[in-house]
């Protein structure tokens, strides 16, 4: 298992007291040296404190720092851990979580939080061509990376292209393949929303994180061979978990 250094980059902490800057270095090094290994649980605030003659005001700056570099991740009730390499996510390769999971040697697993049809909130109906309020079908999941939950994803699908899919186990099966096997809707162009938020109440209730936790937030709306909306996910990533990346052909230039 590569070490934090190896597939993290590090950020600038000038905003750190003195002593935090020292601490986040000594903290630094261990998690270098494999101390403890990625997906491992640090030790206490109490713990660390002990060990470091530290203050807690002091020992949580330095936590706060190495988090928003993606190095640790918190879990409520449960402590401190060590960030396992992130997953590269290849927004061309439009791959099916599982299939995109474990194509890098990864677990993955899914949980169904919600399926049933709602109205449309306005700007999924603006994303899909409804009036605001007309009916979709909405289904909510929580999935997780080697047991450990790192995306929140709410779809929403247009009724008339996917009649009957809620009986589906949408747990198991992937959407995009049951697109194309029981609807024979393929997703042919897919357009992306991306930027950075916080994790809301029930998102962080699902990735076992404190409201308000960094996230990368990932808005995909698919269109069929038709060229018509059919669906749009938003995804909320633990910050931590992914790495975005994006290959293209550069256009020619005068």
């Amino acid at each position: 298992m590569p070490s934090s250094a190896e597939f993290r980059p590090s950020a600038p902490d000038a905003a750190l007291t003195p002593q935090a800057h020292g601490l986040h270095q000594a903290l630094l090094s261990l998690l270098e040296e494999g101390q403890p290994a990625a997906g491992g649980r640090l030790p206490s605030e109490r713990q660390m404190m002990a060990r470091f003659a530290t203050t807690r005001i002091t020992l949580r700056e330095a936590l706060a720092q190495l988090e928003a570099e993606g190095r640790i991740y918190r879990e409520n009730r449960r402590g401190w851990f060590v960030s396992p390499p992130r997953l590269r996510y290849d927004l061309l390769a439009c791959l099916p979580f599982r299939e995109m999971v474990e194509s890098q040697q990864r677990r993955a697993e899914t949980t169904l939080l919600e399926a049933g049809e709602v109205p449309a909130p306005a700007v999924v109906a603006r994303r899909l061509g409804l009036a605001q309020g007309a009916p979709v079908q909405r289904i909510v999941r929580a999935r997780r990376i080697d047991g450990r939950p790192v995306l929140y994803v709410e779809h929403h699908l247009r009724p008339e292209c996917f009649p009957g899919i809620l009986a589906f186990d949408l747990a198991a099966r992937s959407l995009t393949d049951l697109y194309r096997r029981e609807y024979a809707i393929r997703v042919s162009r897919v357009g992306f929303e991306l930027g950075s938020t916080v994790l809301g109440g029930r998102a962080a209730e699902a990735l076992r994180a404190a409201p308000g936790s960094p996230a990368q937030r990932i808005t995909r709306i698919n269109h069929d061979q038709n060229g018509r909306a059919v669906d749009c996910d938003d995804e909320y990533w633990r910050h931590d978990a992914i790495e975005l990346t994006l290959s293209a052909a550069p256009q020619s230039r005068d």
